[in-house]
């Protein structure tokens, strides 16, 4: 069984680590060792309470008997868009491999647009690999629509990221 839950700092070693595993998964052979290495690199525990005290931060995590199953965390904009007060951004949402098929994602994103909503966004924005076609699916079905171009730099590498939109 699924539960869901608003973070605690007590979560962050394990959000950190998951983050790890899903992005080396999933994009870790698009670079260099040193690129990775060097991205990886910034996630320090340090940063990560840093992200997580930020005003305007909120993240959730799924967890199931084994522990950590995905997380969403959600807060003000980042992305190089035209400056929005009433647009929030979905910085990440991560799941376990064991997660991917069980719903996890479909919860952690209605809690994105409920909690958006609550906090009187019309818009969420987020950023996605040009590449990732499982994401960029996912993220259509409920109805966010590419806007723009994003370099994500991983490293020395830059990739082509799109960033995506979706009015509330």
């Amino acid at each position: 069984m699924i539960r869901y839950r608003d973070a605690t700092p007590a979560d962050l070693p394990e959000i950190d680590a998951l983050y790890r595993e899903s992005f080396v998964a999933t994009f870790g052979h698009l670079y260099r060792s040193a690129d990775l290495a060097a991205f990886l690199g910034q996630f320090t525990p340090a940063a990560w309470a840093h992200e997580f005290a930020k005003s305007g931060n909120a993240f959730r995590v799924a967890e199931d008997d084994d522990g950590l199953l995905g997380y969403c965390h959600l807060g003000p904009v980042t992305l190089p868009i035209e400056p929005d007060a009433s647009a929030i951004e979905l910085h990440q949402l991560y799941l376990a491999e064991r997660g991917k098929g069980s719903g996890a994602a479909q919860a952690l994103m209605d809690w994105a647009i409920a909690t958006a909503r609550a906090r009187g966004a019309a818009r969420i924005v987020l950023s996605v690999y040009v590449d990732n076609h499982r994401a960029q699916r996912f993220y259509a079905r409920y109805g966010f629509r590419e806007i723009g171009k994003n370099a994500f730099r991983v490293g020395d590498h830059v990739d082509d990221d799109r960033i995506w939109s979706m009015d509330l």
